[in-house]
């Protein structure tokens, strides 16, 4: 029988932690092939501070880990006996995933391991002042917003008319 997803809820900030101790026990040999994976979905985001861009990790599930696992009474009681585990996801008898939830959350996953998420330091109308390039020192509104490319398009004023400029995130600082 293939085994299943289960869903651990974990305190917060220590997902990490317990998927690292339930992959090293994993990777040794010691669970004997009661749990085959662990998973904790995250994805590369790419914001920019201070003018420079920067990556972080960001979970999709904060406080959930997932285990692909064959659910028995050993299994249920070494996992909530983990440090950092506040338990299963369905109360006392854990239910396991749908198949389809565990496709679209390794689908997300992998996409967001190919195509990284820019937080956007920009709302459009916003005043931004440009640092670099062509147009530096020129003042401009935000007018649209490219997250996928890194991109903003500020419109500033040339000669007296309102000319469209496509700048990096990273080239643009807002006025306060």
């Amino acid at each position: 029988m293939e085994k299943q997803w289960f869903v651990v809820q974990t305190y917060s900030g220590q997902e990490a932690k317990v998927a690292n101790y339930i992959q090293e026990l994993i990777d040794s040999g010691d669970l004997s092939g009661q749990i085959d994976q662990v998973l904790m979905p995250t994805q590369e985001v790419v914001s920019v501070k201070g003018g420079k861009k920067v990556k972080t990790t960001r979970r999709f599930f904060p406080s959930y880990v997932l285990l692909q696992m064959d659910l028995s009474k050993e299994t249920v009681h070494f996992v909530r006996n983990i440090n950092g585990v506040s338990g299963f996801v369905g109360g006392r008898k854990p239910q396991p995933v749908r198949e389809e939830e565990i496709r679209r959350i390794l689908g997300q996953q992998e996409k967001g391991t190919r195509q990284q998420i820019s937080e956007v330091p920009f709302e459009i109308g916003d005043a931004v002042k440009i640092k670099e390039g062509p147009f530096k020192d020129f003042d401009g509104t935000v007018d649209e917003i490219h997250p996928e490319k890194g991109k903003v398009k500020v419109m500033v004023s040339v000669f007296g008319r309102s000319t469209p400029v496509e700048v990096d995130f990273g080239h643009v600082n807002p006025l306060t």
